[in-house]
């Protein structure tokens, strides 16, 4: 490192307006988020949104400032004011059990809708009445992992910047464009007019998976709308869609959970648009 953070007491108030960032009216207020952990703080400091910095503080243990000496400079070299601290004070800034020993105060980082629909999507997930957060960022991360070009979270799904959502998305959210508080009438619409083709995906659904890979229906620019955890798509979300699509059971499992299906069902697309005649395989070409 350059310099030495700067030492930080238990009872500053950088510390207490850390602290507040775990409740939702404070993170719309200050447009400010937690990230936790080294993965999220390397992601934060690695991501700028519209000429800014998106990783603004940093709190860290002595022990973390030593053994991730990288990421403490990576984040002054982005203008990121570090602070050290002891565990106790990480601890109370913290929202997990056992705490990684940096703590990272992160720019609010979503994208208009229309920014989205804008940059002709191929592949996006929809979160409509998803309201579990873990399940949120894991989606999420699943999203980016099978190079999905956008998210979109509802009105009616849960806040993307709730702690346990940044932690379950393992840094995914900082790789890719996220649109929030969008209603799913809007967001059905908006994608159908740029030329996206919408399947929902439910347990109930007409449309077998499998089937719609043997059709070669999903080589296109697709986006997979997932509901609630428990109940799945209201009735009036499902009839949106172009499709209402369920991931076969081929053995004795009642039911797949959100996250798996929505892997599922991404991969699927990801895989149809790549092999030949898909819309990767055409543009990128």
């Amino acid at each position: 490192m350059s310099a030495a953070p700067e030492l930080i007491s238990p009872r500053s108030p950088r510390v207490s307006a850390a602290r507040r960032l775990a409740k939702r009216n404070f993170r719309g207020k200050e447009r400010l988020f937690l990230a936790e952990g080294p993965q999220a703080v390397r992601e934060a400091a690695a991501h700028r949104a519209a000429d800014a910095a998106t990783l603004v503080e940093l709190f860290a243990t002595a022990e973390a400032a030593e053994r991730y000496a990288d990421i403490i400079g990576e984040a002054r070299d982005v203008g990121a004011r570090v602070h050290l601290a002891d565990e106790a004070v990480i601890a109370d800034i913290s929202t997990t059990v056992t705490p990684q020993g940096l703590v990272g105060i992160c720019r609010f980082l979503d994208t208009p809708f229309e920014e989205i629909l804008a940059a002709r999507p191929r592949l996006v997930a929809v979160l409509a009445h998803v309201r579990d957060p873990g399940n949120a960022g894991t989606v999420l991360r699943c999203a980016d992992a099978a190079g999905a070009e956008a998210v979109v979270l509802t009105d009616a799904s849960v806040d993307l910047y709730n702690p346990k959502s940044v932690r379950a998305s393992v840094g995914s959210l900082f790789h890719l464009p996220v649109a929030v508080g969008v209603p799913v009438e809007q967001a059905v619409a908006g994608l159908k007019d740029a030329g996206v083709r919408i399947l929902a995906a439910d347990g109930a659904g007409d449309d077998d998976l499998d089937d719609e890979l043997d059709k070669g229906t999903m080589g296109g620019p697709t986006a997979w709308v997932f509901g609630n955890e428990a109940w799945g798509l209201p009735e009036e979300t499902r009839a949106l869609a172009d499709a209402v699509v369920r991931v076969p059971i081929h053995g004795k499992a009642e039911s797949l959970n959100l996250a798996t299906a929505a892997a599922v069902c991404l991969y699927a697309s990801a895989r149809a648009q790549r092999a030949s005649g898909g819309c990767r395989s055409v543009t990128d070409s």
